[in-house]
């Protein structure tokens, strides 16, 4: 099978910043591939080259086993469509917005319309086309960014970040769209992400990228079985915890992390495991609270992270723990670094890599 789209020892500078090198990777018609990494490790850059925005500063981009270069980079731009981290919208109409990549192809209006509509449904915003689009949530927000993209019907979906910092409602409605579409239309799709688990449900193959390089690439499954020491640098695996774990009276597991400390986990496993707790599983208060959650603690706030409408912290509760709550709720707490909280997360939040 040829590949769609083909990198051939890619490297790309930024003045003194080396943001990728020697990537070499193929993306095959109709599969969904993962670009997996911390921030930082070059796979907006990897997007931006496919997308044919950037230009590489070494190597050389291959679309339908044709060189991209001046001549025909053009047809290839037209090619793809890219879904940025934060949707970059009008001050217009949700139904302006989506239109206006259609009206520049030539679109006639009654095929625009029907494009829109459709599109709309796909991710679940039928009867959206009059509302302001800046007045929506970030996560409807980002779900017309991905209609817009999708009414374009165009042969690769590039996509950064697509979930990140949007609320869990509308980050199941965007992964159950990306997988319909896959499925159904079979639309060749990169995603770019930090979620391993995102990638797992999601993905075919994936490629691990870390300062730049591809570390591994394969399967996610294949990129999990990485010693815990490499994905442990990811941005999005924070709360990595390696221990013994013997099995409970109750059927559940108890894994000593270390420093006294022991977390349980709704699973059956014998000897050294690696265990990770999702950033926004982990329930924080301000004060003691009655939880049924299996995993309680208590520690201080070292780090605090604005990240717009969500903030993530670092907890020091013995071990270093990332949780990430609204920014409602980081103001309600009266949460700065050095305040004294409690943390809580179920036995099911605790996943074994």
């Amino acid at each position: 099978m040829k590949p769609l789209i083909e990198l051939q020892n890619i490297g790309k500078k930024f003045e003194n910043l080396t943001a990728v090198q020697d990537v070499n990777l193929k993306i095959f018609e109709g599969e969904v591939f993962s670009l997996l990494g911390p921030n930082g490790s070059g796979k907006t850059t990897l997007l931006r080259i496919m997308a044919g925005i950037e230009k590489p500063t070494r190597g050389e981009v291959r679309f339908r086993g044709a060189k991209v270069d001046g001549n025909n980079a053009h047809k290839a731009r037209l090619a793809t469509t890219m879904v940025f981290q934060k949707a970059t919208l009008f001050n217009t109409t949700v139904y302006k917005n989506i239109a206006y990549g259609l009206q520049l192809r030539g679109y006639p209006k009654n095929e625009t319309e029907h494009k829109i509509k459709e599109a709309l449904k796909t991710v679940e915003l039928e009867g959206y086309e009059k509302r302001q689009a800046k007045k929506l949530s970030g996560g409807e927000q980002q779900r017309v960014a991905l209609a817009r993209a999708l009414a374009l019907d165009t042969d690769v979906l590039l996509l950064d970040e697509p979930t990140a910092n949007i609320d869990p409602k509308n980050v199941s409605i965007i992964e159950n769209v990306l997988s319909l579409v896959n499925k159904e239309k079979g639309a060749t799709m990169v995603i770019a992400t930090h979620n391993v688990f995102q990638a797992e449900t999601l993905a075919n193959r994936a490629a691990l990228l870390l300062e730049g390089r591809i570390v591994k690439e394969g399967t996610p499954q294949e990129i999990f079985a990485l010693p815990s020491s490499i994905l442990a640098n990811y941005a999005r695996l924070e709360n990595v915890f390696r221990g013994a774990s013997r099995i409970s009276a109750e059927g559940t597991s108890i894994i000593e992390i270390g420093e006294g400390m022991q977390v349980e986990a709704a699973l059956q496993r014998l000897g050294d495991v690696t265990v990770y707790v999702r950033p926004e599983d982990i329930i924080l208060s301000s004060q003691p609270f009655q939880s049924s959650a299996r995993n309680r603690f208590e520690g201080r706030i070292t780090e605090v992270l604005d990240m717009g409408s969500v903030v993530r912290l670092k907890v020091d509760a013995g071990k270093a723990f990332m949780v990430q709550i609204t920014m409602r709720s980081f103001n309600e707490m009266q949460l700065n670094v050095s305040s004294r909280v409690f943390l809580a997360f179920k036995a099911s939040a605790v996943q074994v890599l």
